[in-house]
């Protein structure tokens, strides 16, 4: 991973690192990965991998990391008004990291995915609202939806107890932020059914947010079983899931992982094995997944000829 690098208006004051593989052809997806509290940019990135399936896979990531003046805790402003609208503090400076990225590395703009936990999770949440154009899809791991609370004291109440709004009211708050906007990210949602520092009634709190924003029946979800955990979704009326909710029995606060895909580590703080990688499922369903990955050898290298079978078999 690079870091500390250099990216021009910084209104958020974050910092920028990123992982690009050797020979990384041109127009390939990007992947903006959003760390949790009390985490960095380069922990969460070991715990879940990112970097090491986009060495296998042929990606980029880009790793923006909040500072301790900004937040004692590590964490993204989620909570903080000037930081989630559009053009201005955090979310700013991670749009101006996103066109380093592009820009630098010829990416393909019409694959940039975002995904984060916790309190990046939230803030996931806030860049899908202020750039909904920007990304193709996007992924909360114990997060919040878009505007639960404004204000530190309200955060610590909506990580407690998610607020109670309709489907559409919690729709409006993204709609409010993009108004006009019609055609919306589809959207992850991961939540244990034992977190007891962000209420997994966040989760389907996103999800119904999402829910409306798409337009699909809350009624007509699908319930499948994937890894042993239960997966619902919700399909458009063309047929491509656009919102989906998985819910991991018995999993604490943090971000499943399965350690023997190979490219995840747990236990590590916030970094959970539960017999399921977030990371795998989140990047198959973005399209990023080579059919016949390539075995890799250090850092940025990458070697032909081994092959490891499908991926789906991890």
């Amino acid at each position: 991973m690079r870091e500390n690098l250099e990216f021009g208006s910084n209104p958020g004051n974050l910092g920028m690192h990123a992982f690009v593989p050797d020979d990384l052809a041109h127009s390939s997806a990007l992947v903006v990965a959003l760390h949790g509290g009390q985490q960095s940019a380069d922990e969460y990135d070991q715990g879940a991998g990112w970097s090491a399936l986009a060495r296998q896979h042929g990606f980029a990531v880009l790793y923006p990391e909040q500072r301790g003046e900004n937040n004692s805790q590590n964490c993204f402003n989620w909570f903080n008004e000037k930081d989630i609208q559009r053009e201005e503090g955090e979310v700013a400076s991670i749009r101006a990291m996103i066109k380093k990225m592009l820009l630098d590395h010829n990416l393909d703009p019409n694959r940039i995915f975002v995904t984060g936990l916790s309190a990046g999770g939230a803030m996931a949440c806030a860049l899908l609202a202020a750039y909904p154009s920007l990304f193709s899809g996007g992924a909360v791991i114990a997060g919040l939806p878009y505007r639960a609370a404004l204000g530190t004291f309200d955060a610590f109440i909506a990580m407690s107890f998610a607020p109670g709004r309709s489907a559409k009211e919690w729709g409006d708050l993204v709609r409010q932020e993009s108004p006009g906007q019609t055609i919306w990210p589809r959207i992850s949602v991961w939540h244990g059914t034992r977190d007891d520092i962000v209420s997994p009634a966040n989760g389907s709190a996103l999800v119904r947010q999402w829910i409306d924003l798409h337009q699909v029946d809350e009624a007509g979800a699908v319930e499948d079983e994937i890894d042993g955990q239960t997966r619902l979704s919700w399909r458009n009326a063309a047929g491509t899931v656009v919102v989906e909710h998985y819910v991991i029995d018995g999993m604490a606060h943090g971000v499943p992982v399965k350690e023997a895909a190979g490219f995840a580590r747990a236990p590590s703080p916030f970094v959970l094995e539960a017999g399921i990688s977030s990371t795998f499922h989140i990047a198959k369903s973005w399209g990023l997944l080579r059919q016949e990955p390539v075995m890799t050898a250090g850092p940025g290298k990458r070697r032909g000829a081994l092959r490891a079978g499908p991926a789906a078999t991890l």
